[in-house]
């Protein structure tokens, strides 16, 4: 017992909590730091590792530090970048906000590089000025590792490894706690609020830079509980990860071509001379080129030749790069990198405010689970890893609600015994192959490319697995668990039970995904349709999906931001 929090580290569940973080990247972990001491703070990360899309963030963070730059032009980037979907007043936020946010890490001892004592700044996709802060080429490892030295500090918060969030509770239209799977136990915490920090979904698709837990889980979970999801349809696919027969995808940052580097096409042709931007178009752009050109030529990547950025800089500003591809055997000096898109970043997710809250009381979400309307249709490089820092920095001043009389037993030794098994023989394979099925479909109908017969397609496949997969009592024990029993489950059952979980939240995505898109009939930002090829005044608005209603559209915040200095 820690005599000044009275929080019991070894249980728990002998307490109610003020605020439970679900998600241990850059956004779980900055709210973690932001909540008032005061409050008692669950953190809750479903790996026992450190994996998470904020370490794997090689590029950087985007804030005005340099005298030539304004943050009105940040401004200005963010929206011409979001393909005129961006709601101005969260850009205006977050443009102010992210030069003091960066001030905040330095002095709490944040190290980024320096060039002749001065923070050092590179050029990304769409950006006009060098603005992204990095630290070499692994930015989000150094952020997510510097913050989680802060969040162990903070005697207010418990940081729990291995525990699985598995619904979202609400009752009265007021977020009361959560469901979690510990370990063999399915059970409920009650919490004043629940912050969603669960990172984004690139893993729904068979090519990502995303690790595996980035796989739609937190618009599942907030779907679910009643909770408007916005934008689904935009996702960001990176133009250069890594492309080798047997290796995984690996993202090649940007940042290499802010410094230099070209694509090139199997001809030693640019693929993307034809675009404004060139190399450094936004990422939309960048990709549909490159798709375009691996068509046209019949081969499945293109290539990267890092062979003009000096030799000197190139190796010591991007180690992490050069050792993955030595150890598959390339030689980036010698030869070009091969490259093609890959999933990488959702503009969409649970629709927030400017305090990071959504439409059910007591229900928060920060980073790439959210929408906050900065990205619009797509993402400008490197915004994203401030934003998990700008909106948990909202986080200092959360309001919590009385928490109405708990039914919940706070013992836990005494489980109800359950004797389910998945109803398919050789259930954990199965459920596997038809993970990697539904990934396969998703890149193929909703990958790049999209058109409607593809899509229609597979949406009416997907809500049909979805449907018979809710007829399996284990998942059905889930759904209708009471919150005054504990369910205990031996190994193969919880291990059935996890992949089960997974299948059904990655069809839930999948579906809202494919609806979204489907719905849009026009190509904008991430989101492009064969069948509609062109921009279309009438879609300037965002889309939004809801529990028991139908999808339709929200008008972009309608307050004008007009930069102070134009």
């Amino acid at each position: 017992m820690d005599f000044d929090t009275g929080l019991n580290k070894n249980n728990i569940y002998s307490s109610n909590w003020d605020v439970v973080v679900i998600g241990a990247g850059a956004a779980g972990l900055m709210t973690s730091l932001e909540l008032p001491s005061k409050l008692k703070v669950l953190l809750l990360n479903r790996n026992k590792s450190k994996r998470s899309s904020s370490r794997w963030a090689q590029g950087g963070m985007a804030a005005v530090t340099r005298l030539e730059d304004s943050e009105e032009i940040h401004a200005l980037d963010t929206i011409k970048a979001g393909a005129g979907l961006c709601d101005p007043e969260a850009v205006q936020m977050f443009v102010e906000s992210a030069p003091r946010l960066v001030d905040r890490l330095l002095k709490l001892g944040m190290e980024f590089d320096r060039t002749s004592g001065n923070l050092s700044t590179t050029l990304e996709a769409a950006h006009t000025h060098r603005r992204v802060l990095h630290v070499k080429d692994r930015t989000g490892q150094a952020v997510v590792d510097f913050l989680n030295q802060q969040v162990d500090r903070k005697d207010n918060v418990i940081h729990q490894r291995g525990i699985r969030v598995t619904q979202i509770w609400v009752e009265g239209g007021k977020c009361q706690g959560v469901q979690v799977l510990d370990g063999p136990a399915l059970r409920w915490i009650k919490a004043k609020a629940v912050v969603l920090a669960t990172g984004g979904g690139g893993h729904l698709f068979a090519n990502t830079t995303n690790p595996t837990q980035a796989a739609g889980e937190g618009v599942a979970l907030a779907w679910r509980a009643g909770a408007v999801i916005e934008d689904l349809e935009f996702f960001q696919f990176h133009p250069t990860a890594l492309k080798l027969d047997g290796a995984p995808s690996f993202l090649i940052s940007e940042a290499l071509r802010g410094e230099g580097a070209v694509l090139v096409d199997s001809f030693g042709k640019s693929p993307v001379k034809h675009l404004e931007g060139k190399d450094l178009a936004s990422r939309d752009q960048v990709s549909r080129a490159l798709f375009k050109a691996m068509q046209k030529q019949k081969v499945d990547y293109m290539g990267l030749n890092v062979q003009s950025i000096a030799v000197e800089d190139v190796e010591e500003r991007f180690p992490s790069i050069f050792h993955r591809c030595r150890e598959l055997g390339l030689e980036p000096l010698k030869e070009f990198i091969p490259i093609a898109p890959s999933a990488h970043y959702w503009m969409g997710g649970v629709s927030t405010n400017l305090r990071a809250e959504t439409n059910i009381k007591g229900l928060y979400a920060i980073g790439e689970v959210a929408c906050t309307g900065l990205h619009g249709a797509n993402r400008l490089a490197s915004n994203s890893l401030m934003e998990c820092l700008v909106f948990a920095n909202q986080m200092r001043n959360i309001e919590l609600t009385d928490l109405e009389p708990s039914l919940i037993s706070v013992s836990d030794t005494s489980f109800n015994k359950v004797n389910l098994r998945f109803s398919m023989n050789d259930g954990t394979e199965y459920l596997v192959q038809e993970i990697e099925k539904l990934r396969q479909l998703c890149w193929r109908e909703a990958g790049v490319d999209r058109s409607q017969k593809g899509m229609q397609t597979a949406l009416a496949k997907v809500k049909r697995d979805y449907q018979n997969l809710l007829n399996e009592p284990l998942l059905n024990l889930v759904f209708s668990q009471s919150k005054d029993v504990i369910n205990g489950f031996d190994e193969i059952a919880r291990r059935e039970l996890n992949l089960l979980l997974d299948l059904s939240n990655r069809q839930m995505s999948s579906s809202l995904m494919l609806e979204a898109c489907l719905f849009r009939k026009e190509s904008r930002g991430g989101h492009y349709r064969d069948d509609f090829p062109t921009s279309v005044p009438f879609w300037k608005c965002h889309t939004r999906q809801m529990k028991g209603k139908n999808i339709h559209t929200r008008p972009i915040v309608d307050k004008t931001f007009l930069p102070k200095n134009l």
